[in-house]
């Protein structure tokens, strides 16, 4: 067992029961929250949307805990320890992206859908065509983000309870997934938006005490802590300055370019966060949701450049890699450090912090879960294998075997993905949405002669390209840190597919529009425009 595992193993071995119970207590909690919550939803608008009695500021603060996932806070806390500059890119191109969310996509979204992405995709096309690819490609976002919720969570639970076994780590997977299964199932929306604010008010909470005794450490001088981290990270002047992972050859700064692009795209498509503006009652709203969302994640972001940094002054490079190699517990050991490696102060901080990230993984996992079976249950069961004629119980009936289903499909998966960074698994996800989902919403919202053929061109080609171009790429195969590291069979030499995907889905959105021949429903257009803009006649 590696010194790095080892300290923080012997540290939580010897605290076992206060982690324990740290964790039950935030686990039962949530519990409690979710049945609360269960009780009160009484209908499709209760389950899927909350009954859209959120205000902005619930639905801000709710945004935010969905979004400030794993990847935000042991991802990229992990890849600033490890690359110093370069990591901290994530922080920027995860903020970034909310601009496009709030300008191009919250308020029309909000105006002209009901509970899926699908009902605005479909409103002027063939609806069963446009639904079945619109809830496919859902769930295959969805799937992709859970996936990193997975990993985050498999490493974390180790760290903290010395598991070291690929069986104990696949049992905490496990765990994660009958979690989540139970809050959707049985919170449906309402259970999940609260589990979701409560988190982030944690995890706010959690990363300004780091921030702040990191910093109290180098007497509030943040040149001093950029200092020792260069110094510490044994690549001084090199490790504040870009380079050190995107900088190597070609091949990296294209890479970099890939995932910036993939970033800053990727948050107006992705399923999870777009269902959260249906849980507002007006579009006005939904836009005070964004900005306040906007602010609560800015500082959130800010604060990585502490825990990042400050790992990097105060644990040795090779411990955190030697604890996780792909720096995912850099957050974790920081506590640990922080508070003292043998001390109950440092033991206390370990686990609360790990409860926090923990806490985290499962509200996110919520939402991505509720997010896909909705869109199963709303989009494909209900308009394309019923036709339209299910009633509201059968809906939701059906999207809560969609939720355990999916649930298992995930564990399945999380279980293979233990060892692959969680920003950059989150990266794939970011992606797939905007190569999928983005051409087709901007297209459907904005473009007057958008048709069916060129709506399923869109996102079957995005997703499919995509998700081809990441099974070749060296995430996969091909390299020490890929999924599957003993073979090769990669050829793609970008690990994140964005630049190619990305042009192809909105290429392909207009070419599909182009050569078809049908007759694009302006009428109803000119209602969607109408609805959009306005919110007239918005449900």
């Amino acid at each position: 067992m590696n010194p790095a595992m080892t300290l923080a193993a012997g540290e939580a071995s010897e605290h076992r029961p206060l982690i324990i119970s740290l964790f039950a207590v935030f686990v039962l909690a949530t519990l409690v929250i979710t049945v609360w919550a269960g009780r009160q939803t009484k209908d499709a608008a209760d389950f899927y949307a909350g009954g859209r009695q959120f205000t902005g500021f619930q639905n801000g603060l709710a945004v935010s805990g969905d979004y400030m996932s794993a990847a935000s806070f042991l991802g990229i806390a992990g890849a600033i320890a490890l690359f110093g500059y370069d990591g901290f890119l994530y922080s920027i191109g995860f903020l970034v992206a909310w601009l496009v969310a709030l300008l191009l996509v919250a308020e029309p979204l909000r105006n002209s859908g009901r509970y899926t992405m699908g009902d605005v995709l479909a409103y002027r096309m063939r609806q069963r065509p446009v639904r079945t690819a619109a809830g496919t490609s859902t769930i295959v976002v969805s799937i992709f983000y859970l996936l990193a919720q997975m990993a985050g969570a498999g490493v974390l639970v180790s760290l903290l309870l010395g598991i070291t076994s690929d069986a104990g780590k696949v049992g905490i997977v496990a765990l994660v997934g009958v979690l989540m299964i139970v809050y959707v199932t049985i919170g449906g929306m309402k259970g999940t938006t609260w589990v979701q604010m409560v988190k982030a008010v944690l995890l706010i909470a959690g990363a300004l005490l780091i921030t702040f005794l990191v910093l109290l450490k180098f007497d509030f001088n943040v040149s001093d802590l950029l200092g020792s981290a260069a110094d510490n990270s044994g690549k001084h002047s090199a490790f504040l300055e870009p380079g050190l992972k995107y900088g190597i050859d070609s091949t990296t700064k294209l890479d970099f370019l890939s995932l910036g692009i993939a970033l800053v795209l990727g948050t107006a498509g992705l399923p999870h966060i777009l269902i959260r503006f249906y849980t507002v009652p007006t579009a006005k709203a939904a836009r005070k949701s964004v900005n306040w969302a906007i602010g609560i994640i800015g500082v959130f972001y800010l604060m990585t450049i502490a825990l990042g940094f400050g790992a990097a002054a105060l644990i040795k490079p090779d411990e955190i890699i030697a604890s996780n190699k792909a720096g995912n517990t850099a957050a974790p050991l920081l506590a640990l450090h922080l508070g003292g490696v043998d001390s109950t102060w440092g033991a206390i901080l370990l686990a609360s912090i790990s409860a926090v990230a923990f806490a985290t993984i499962l509200a996110v996992v919520a939402g991505l879960t509720l997010a896909s079976s909705s869109s199963f249950a709303h989009d494909i069961y209900a308009n394309v294998i019923k036709k339209g004629q299910a009633t509201e119980k059968q809906e939701v009936r059906a999207a809560r075997y969609a939720t355990v289903l999916i649930g298992i499909v995930s564990i399945g998966l999380g279980a293979l993905a233990r060892d692959l960074n969680v920003a950059g698994l989150v990266a794939l996800a970011f992606a797939v949405a905007a190569s999928a989902n983005l051409p087709t919403i901007l297209y459907s919202l904005f473009w007057k002669r958008f048709t069916t053929q060129g709506a399923l061109w869109s996102i079957y080609g995005g997703l499919v390209t995509a998700v081809g171009l990441v099974l070749f790429s060296p995430v996969v195969s091909g390299k020490p840190t890929s999924m599957f590291p003993d073979v090769d069979f990669h050829w793609f030499p970008l690990e994140n597919p964005g630049l190619i995907s990305i042009p192809v889905g909105f290429l392909l959105g207009w070419l599909g529009t182009v050569l078809s021949k049908e007759e694009p429903n302006t009428a109803k257009y000119a209602e969607l425009e109408v609805r959009s803009l306005t919110g007239t006649g918005a449900h």
